[in-house]
């Protein structure tokens, strides 16, 4: 994946691409992210390797930004495609200065803002979706008694 938009130095140097702070090596798709991607994106393209090179083609375009601009979990794609993203320091590759790169694991695609309303404010939907959920287990509790 050698190409302008990646920052490369030289060829003793792995490529990464810069996504705030961490200078992402590498991409993980999780099994959980695989499924919410059928479910809520997109229905032909569901492979890994299908997902991992549309995410490493909008890391390149700088397509990527951070929902929160405090938080470092939950991303957006061209303002509508909301996920959620760890990172972890990987152990084999490093900067020619000695700096970790990061692998970038996708935990789930959360869905599109243009079709969820919801996802445009998501500390209120977590709110609601913790309270639904609470509300759906009392009312179970009650009908078991």
């Amino acid at each position: 994946m050698k190409d302008k938009h990646t920052e490369r130095w030289n060829t003793y140097e792995p490529f990464h691409v810069i996504l705030g702070d961490k200078k992402v090596v590498d991409i993980i798709i999780t099994n959980h992210a695989r499924t919410r991607w059928t479910d809520r994106v997109e229905s032909e393209k569901t492979g890994y390797s299908d997902i991992a090179e549309y995410m490493w083609e909008c890391l390149k375009e700088d397509r990527i930004v951070s929902y929160y601009r405090n938080e470092q979990d939950v991303y957006t794609i061209d303002d509508d495609l909301v996920f959620v993203a760890e990172f972890s320091i990987s152990e084999t590759d490093t900067d020619l200065l000695g700096n970790p790169l990061h692998k970038m694991i996708v935990v789930t695609f959360l869905g599109r803002m243009s079709e969820t309303m919801e996802l445009r404010d998501l500390k209120t939907y977590y709110s609601w979706l913790r309270h639904s959920r609470r509300m759906t287990l009392i009312k179970n509790n009650r009908k078991r008694r």
